[in-house]
């Protein structure tokens, strides 16, 4: 009975720990099975014998049988028979619809317009002149079986949607609304002509229903009359053709009388009253379709004075005792107002948030006034964020918040919040541009960038690093406080404000210290933050968020500022995006170690570039001696040249870029310009023409990017050269539109040299090895304690201080989609100078070396002189007799003089009037 009582409780424990064991690790399943059994008094390893067959019994279980079909099979073969030949049709009907997406879209609705006119004129044909033939047959049952008596009006409503597709191509949004309004008048008009014929049936005949509404009338008709009678048939299609004739006009119900009125004045029957109250019903119905939008459509303008205008006049019409004036009257100064004034910018500022969308966090100020404002944030007076872009007005940063609080966790104000819900999207900034030439070029749609998401203000982590700041000033006696902390998305400035008489040197001997109470060794500290009276503690999150490009350029920003140079950057540590423009930085130096980022910044570059500008506003040369990092935007419209993969190529590329700076600057001093757009205006406007007799066409200049993704490849090819071509554009291409940009993983001495660091003022550093590299780049400390992935600082021309930001990234996904839109709207078209002058330089033979212009001279005096004495190239050229007896050697090799007869001179094998022929094939040009 034992063994029994003990083995139960051995297969009971078994079961335990068979279940305990699903969420635990197996070293845990066998200890309660031990532990129970022990208690029965049964040994300890009758457990595991007794589960292992349990567990194999329960694995060969078999599975249950599928029932068989009732059919066969035969459901299962028409099925797939069925969906084979869907899928095929499928992909004919794809393969030839593809074809027209090569199409410019203004040519394709072109084509459907005069496609409508083609059928206009045939339908015409056939019911206006009764045309013969199996044409006419088939107008006759199509349109007059279908429109009856109205047929004749049918060409003429094709040819009036031709005639607007044709004068109206920008404006695709009132097609749908246009056919519906179409779609409803006709049913309706028809329905009626069929009842005032004496609504015929199908059974009297085609003759007689094609001589009352046809079979759409019939359609129409026939049910209500079936239903309710013609009493109330008559009036239900009479609402259908208005309700017709109001989606047509885009008219509302309560807005007929306002269009009766206008247009009675068009056609002088009314007269236009006058006084202040004229645009009563005006206002009247524009308040009433505002008050009928949503709250958050109502509070943002959407861009338009007109629109603050009106707030403004319903916030000082609302108020008691005060009288309607009249729209375009001057408000009352800010003063006066009061409340009134806080409303309208509190609706602006809802509007600028709502179109941040994604990414930039809301203002405390602007969150505030949406909710009703706080006597706090009154007093307190916290600035508005926003983005800065370089060579622009610094706004206010997001301060901290000088409460008086305690600094511990819970007395430090946040000061960053969530962004808010997206309110609509952005307009977009120019549906086609016109190029010259009749080329019609789109811009990429923001929507192939990836959105990202409204990112944290706070985490527990933040505030565990303010408990530990706190404890580290506790413990080391430093009368400091913790007053409020900003959370970018790689890394969170605590700011910290000191006491009385204590010496900010106090704060940053505390380095190591700081480090080791956060566990963090990329501490940076910031003395004092720019701006601010406090000190800047700089410490990576724990949580790291993504930056999307997508996000930069949907900022309020970019949208506004329309100029084709300007750049999305990344998101700097207060929250706010970072965005430059090249025309004024205007040149940059781009450096970092491997994996930085610095390749994810030259994408990004680029493809800022792609959807913001038109090939006919900048023009790109790559060089990227790497060979796969820039493959992805070959074919680019963008392009003046294909990629150039080979260094010294690339500094022949240079070169030309040199002379075509001359050029510009040729015509600007021939015209009495001091900057390239100050000429492209004037040739735009027409004030700058060529002079008469000349056949020149003046035509604009685009701006012309350089970007080379491995400066050191060159430098180790051609560095005087690559050295010289930099320094003459970076000294003097800014006024020519000409802006440079060098990006290196190697920032030592020999690759950018001093002469290039004198003439690139605008740095971007991303993490390096060294302080040296730092120093470098920036010509200070702080680039060798980034953490890497994007993380870096940017150094905008006349900046003291770096601003440390998270590069933005952009997946290859993202980038081949803006490619291949670049790609299909227009080809590349390059530069014949640049592609012939890269392909038909000429290289000198490498056993000549530097001696190319001694070898010349010494050529030309054998040949004229008929005599090849080395003692004489020695006293006329004045070398020693080591170079003069190269040079002979020189000219032996090439047939000039014969070989060496011991003192005797040498034989000269060419004659002087072969002497140009000669000198061309010496400096490797092909002889005239």
């Amino acid at each position: 009975m034992a063994s029994r009582t003990s083995g139960k409780g051995s297969q009971g424990a078994a079961g335990t720990a068979k279940a305990a064991g699903r969420s635990q690790g197996p070293a845990k399943k066998a200890a309660p099975a031990k532990k129970s059994a022990a208690k029965k008094g049964a040994p300890p390893r009758t457990a595991p014998v007794r589960k292992a067959p349990a567990r194999k019994a329960a694995a060969k279980r078999p599975a249950p049988k599928p029932a068989p079909s009732p059919t066969g099979g035969v459901y299962r073969l028409v099925r797939a028979v069925w969906l084979g030949t869907a899928h095929g049709v499928g992909a004919v009907f794809r393969s030839i619809g593809r074809g027209a997406k090569g199409l410019d879209p203004a040519h394709r609705k072109d084509g459907i317009a005069l496609l409508l006119l083609g059928l206009a004129l045939i339908v015409a044909a056939g019911t206006w002149s009764h045309l013969q033939g199996p044409v006419g047959d088939l107008v006759e049952m199509l349109v007059t079986g279908a429109f009856g008596r109205l047929d004749l009006l049918v060409p003429i409503l094709l040819g009036a949607v031709a005639v607007r597709l044709i004068l109206y191509p920008e404006k695709p949004e009132a097609n749908g609304r246009i056919v519906i309004g179409l779609s409803a008048l006709v049913v309706g008009v028809l329905g009626q002509v069929h009842i005032a014929c004496g609504s015929p049936g199908r059974g009297e005949g085609t003759d007689a229903m094609q001589d009352a509404g046809g079979l759409i009338g019939w359609a129409a008709s026939k049910p209500l009359i079936h239903v309710m009678g013609e009493v109330l048939a008559v009036p239900l299609l009479l609402l259908l053709t208005v309700f017709g004739l109001l989606v047509v006009t885009a008219t509302p119900v309560n807005a007929i009388p306002q269009r009766l009125r206008q247009l009675g004045v068009r056609l002088g029957i009314v007269s236009t009253p006058e006084g202040p109250g004229q645009d009563t019903d005006d206002e009247r119905y524009e308040e009433q379709w505002r008050d009928a939008l949503p709250e958050s459509t109502r509070r943002a303008p959407a861009r338009r004075s007109r629109a603050e205008v009106l707030d403004a006049d319903r916030a000082e019409d609302e108020a008691p005792g005060k009288r309607r004036r009249p729209r375009g009257a001057s408000a009352q100064p800010a003063s006066q107002r009061g409340m009134d004034a806080v409303d309208v910018a509190a609706a602006a500022a809802a509007a600028l948030d709502g179109a941040v969308l994604n990414g930039m966090p809301p203002s405390p100020v602007v969150a505030d006034l949406t909710q009703g404002v706080s006597p706090d944030r009154e007093r307190t007076g916290t600035p508005v964020p926003g983005a800065r872009a370089a060579g622009g007005p610094v706004p206010a940063s997001r301060g901290a918040g000088h409460d008086g609080g305690p600094s511990g966790t819970g007395g430090v104000p946040d000061l960053t919040k969530p962004a808010p819900e997206p309110s609509g999207s952005l307009p977009p900034r120019a549906e086609q541009l016109q190029l010259s030439g009749d080329i019609t070029y789109a811009l990429p749609s923001l929507d192939l960038l990836e959105r990202g998401g409204p990112g944290k203000s706070r985490s527990a982590a933040n505030d565990a690093v303010v408990a530990s700041l706190t404890t580290v000033f506790t413990e080391f006696k430093v009368d400091a406080a913790v007053t409020g902390f900003t959370r970018g998305p790689t890394v969170t400035r605590y700011e910290v404000e000191l006491g009385p008489a204590v010496k900010v040197e106090r704060i940053t001997a505390l380095t190591k210290n700081i480090a080791y109470a956060v566990a963090s060794p990329d501490v940076r500290i910031i003395s004092p933050i720019p701006g601010k009276s406090a000190v800047g503690i700089e410490i990576p999150n724990s949580d790291r968020e993504m930056v999307n490009l997508g996000d930069v350029l949907r900022l309020a920003d970019a949208a506004e500022d329309d100029h084709p140079m300007l750049v999305a950057l990344g998101k700097n540590v207060e929250g706010g995006y970072e965005m430059a423009n090249l025309a004024k930085m205007p040149h940059v130096l781009v450096a970092g170690a491997t994996g930085s980022g610095k390749s994810s910044c030259i994408n990004c570059l680029i493809t800022s570039i792609m959807v913001r500008a038109t090939p006919e506003d900048v023009r790109m040369v790559l060089v990227d001696p790497k060979r796969v990092e820039l493959t992805a935007y070959e074919g680019i419209p963008h392009l003046i040249t294909p990629i150039i993969t080979n260094p010294k190529k690339a500094a022949e590329a240079l070169q030309w870029v040199v002379r075509e700076m001359d050029l510009r600057y040729d015509d600007l001093a021939a015209y009495g310009y001091r900057h390239i757009d100050d000429f492209n205006h004037a040739v735009r406007s027409g004030k700058a023409k060529a002079p008469e007799g000349s056949e020149r066409e003046l035509s604009p200049y685009p701006y012309l990017l350089v970007i080379v993704d491995e400066l050191a490849d060159l430098m180790m090819v051609a560095p005087r050269d690559v050295e010289d071509s930099i320094v003459r554009i970076t000294q003097l291409a800014r006024a020519a539109g000409i802006h440079l940009v060098l990006a290196t993983q190697r920032p030592s001495v020999d690759v950018v040299t001093g002469l290039i660091k004198a003439n690139v003022p605008s740095r971007l550093a991303f993490a390096t090895s060294s302080l040296a590299d730092s120093r470098v780049i920036l010509d200070q400390p702080g680039a060798e304690k980034l953490i890497g992935k994007g993380d870096g600082l940017f150094l905008p021309m006349g900046a003291n201080k770096p601003t440390r930001m998270q590069g933005a990234f952009v997946t290859e996904e993202e980038v081949a989609a803006v490619v291949q839109h670049c790609k299909d709207q227009m080809a590349p078209v390059f530069r014949d100078d640049v592609v012939v002058g890269t392909k038909q330089k000429k290289e000198i033979d490498e056993d000549i070396g530097d001696d190319l212009d001694l070898l010349c001279q010494a050529a030309e005096l054998v040949v004229s002189t008929q005599f090849g004495s080395t003692s004489m190239l020695q006293r006329k050229l004045r070398v020693g007799f080591a170079k003069a007896g190269r040079l002979m050697d020189l000219m032996e090799s090439r047939n000039i003089v014969g070989p060496s007869e011991g003192s005797k001179a040498r034989d000269v094998l060419v004659k002087a009037d072969e002497l140009d022929g000669v000198l061309a094939v010496i400096r490797g040009e092909a002889p005239s």
